[in-house]
């Protein structure tokens, strides 16, 4: 990530189960506490979540923001749907794409920028058992090349 830029929590998941497309950062509406709870270094969960599109609308669905420790009756509750904020054509250009037969939309990550939080989604195309185990091949025949080189300086 760039300069100015605060990485919160990262989907590792979404990289393992799905190959990504492309890539889009929406805003997220929170209440209060959520933006404080996640100020506080608490966690925000993206393994489970997924987007989903409703009446023209993006909406962040499974993922869990921990409840604010200093909060009262008035504390948000730990999952629920969270509406993102996208441009229009990008909302229909996107579920266009998902209603393709393979592709669904998942959040890669969340960040502050210029102290707002953001949301990495990307369209992904889910993987198949082989091409998982390909991936992890790959993985490792680079870090063993890595190391080679590091042996050898």
């Amino acid at each position: 990530m760039t300069e100015g830029i605060k990485l919160v929590s990262k989907n590792r998941q979404a990289r393992h189960d799905y190959f990504v497309e492309e890539k889009y950062e929406a805003g997220i509406a929170l209440a209060g506490t959520e933006v404080k709870s996640v100020r506080m270094k608490n966690a925000i969960s993206l393994k489970e979540s997924y987007v989903a599109f409703e009446n023209g609308e993006a909406w962040l669905v499974g993922a869990r923001i921990s409840p604010y420790e200093q909060g009262n009756i008035n504390n948000h509750p730990p999952v629920r749907p969270r509406k993102l904020l996208l441009h229009k054509r990008e909302i229909k250009k996107l579920q266009r794409r998902v209603e393709e037969k393979g592709f669904t939309v998942v959040p890669l990550a969340a960040y502050f920028k210029r102290g707002k939080l953001k949301i990495e989604i990307g369209l992904c195309k889910g993987k198949h058992t082989y091409d998982k185990r390909d991936t992890i091949k790959q993985r490792e025949s680079q870090r063993e090349i890595q190391r080679l080189v590091k042996k050898h300086r």
